[in-house]
């Protein structure tokens, strides 16, 4: 028994020269996520589209760039969206449940676990979860960005085997197909730096409805892939895919789960938390946290950039301004200004009081570059 979870964008789940939800797409889709729950799956489904349903039902011809009118947008989307859910799979009897989330909604330790917990007990429950970023109340420093991202950490959060993302294009190419003829298919990805040397181009939604391009997805695949899901981005017109590449079919792209995978916290850490100020190091510093796996000490740290508290989420970046890694910081950005470059023994009578002797400790730390 697998657990999966598909992200379907909402060039997919609409019309792209009337905006009208595309109900032939759902109902494929919908019948697909029966099916597999009748194999013993446990499908989570990430599905965008209340903008674009909300767009459609007031008339606007354009996805809306205030984020109020954005949010206001969502709120009458969101609603008629889950009805449409809701009669396609009650007319299956299957039972579905709502989940909106905010990034700051994972933010914190308790609230993720709480979530984790959540899903575990609907999918225990046989329901399937319909999971949307809640952009009625999401300020925008603290957005996923892109139901992509939000699919990937998603899949981490409920230990997913799988993730699909239904997309506009049947597979990942060497350039845009739709104006590149010399354009090639890539179908296995068995590491993400495999792209680079590739020169893999990435480019914007052409739809106009939709938050993501293709860079928006291979980064849910990066994020997904590190937590040990296997990925596939494939043609969201035709849902039945999913069946056929789950029984082995060479269809789309698919992303190879990494050998050296992050673990829950670590993962929380890089990709969930917004970082809240960066800490510029010396290449003794960088040295030590990329290749010797230490902890970061006051003093190799040169300058201190934000305002933070202690355990908020940081930045550590060399003297080029280059992120290399996350983690999450032991002391304020006051205290920083004061014990930079400064030895550990050092620290208690610059500031007054016994503090950590770890800016960073190489247990809440991250390599990220």
């Amino acid at each position: 028994m697998n657990t999966i979870v598909i992200k379907i964008g909402t060039s997919s789940l609409t019309n792209s020269e009337t905006g009208n939800l595309a109900l032939s797409t759902i109902s494929s889709l919908i019948e697909t996520i029966i099916n597999l729950r009748q194999q013993g799956h446990r499908v989570v489904l990430v599905s965008s589209g209340a903008v674009g349903v909300g767009c459609d039902l007031l008339g606007l011809t354009e996805k809306p760039r205030n984020i109020s009118i954005k949010q206001a947008v969502a709120a009458v989307g969101q609603g008629r969206l889950m009805r449409v859910y809701d009669d396609l799979f009650s007319s299956l009897k299957q039972t579905i449940a709502q989940i909106l989330l905010t990034r700051s909604d994972l933010s914190r330790r308790s609230s993720y676990v709480n979530a984790h917990n959540t899903f575990q007990q609907l999918l225990q429950l046989g329901v399937v979860p319909i999971v949307n970023e809640n952009d009625t109340t999401a300020v925008e420093e603290l957005k996923f960005g892109d139901n992509d991202t939000l699919s990937a950490l998603v899949a981490r959060l409920v230990e997913a085997d799988w993730l699909f993302i239904l997309t506009d294009v049947d597979k990942l190419y060497s350039a845009d197909p739709r104006n590149n003829p010399d354009a090639l298919p890539i179908t296995l990805v068995e590491r993400i730096e495999q792209l680079q040397e590739l020169e893999v181009q990435t480019g914007e939604s052409v739809s106009g409805r939709g938050t993501g391009g293709m860079i928006t997805k291979i980064e849910a695949a990066k994020i997904a892939t590190t937590a040990g899901v296997r990925t596939v981005i494939t043609d969201g017109k035709i849902p039945t895919n999913i069946e056929k590449i789950l029984n082995g079919e060479s269809i789309g792209t698919q992303f190879e789960p990494q050998a050296q995978q992050v673990n829950a916290r670590k993962h929380w850490i890089a990709n969930v938390l917004v970082p809240a100020g960066k800490l510029y190091l010396d290449q003794g510093a960088v040295k030590a946290i990329s290749e010797s796996g230490k902890s970061l000490l006051a003093a190799g740290i040169t300058q201190v950039e934000g305002e933070f508290n202690s355990s908020d989420a940081v930045q550590l970046c060399n003297e080029e301004g280059e992120e290399i890694a996350r983690g999450l910081v032991n002391y304020s950005n006051a205290e920083l200004q004061k014990i930079l470059g400064c030895r550990s023994e050092n620290i208690p009578d610059i500031l007054g009081y016994a503090g950590a002797e770890t800016v960073v400790h190489r247990d809440n730390l991250l390599i990220t570059n």
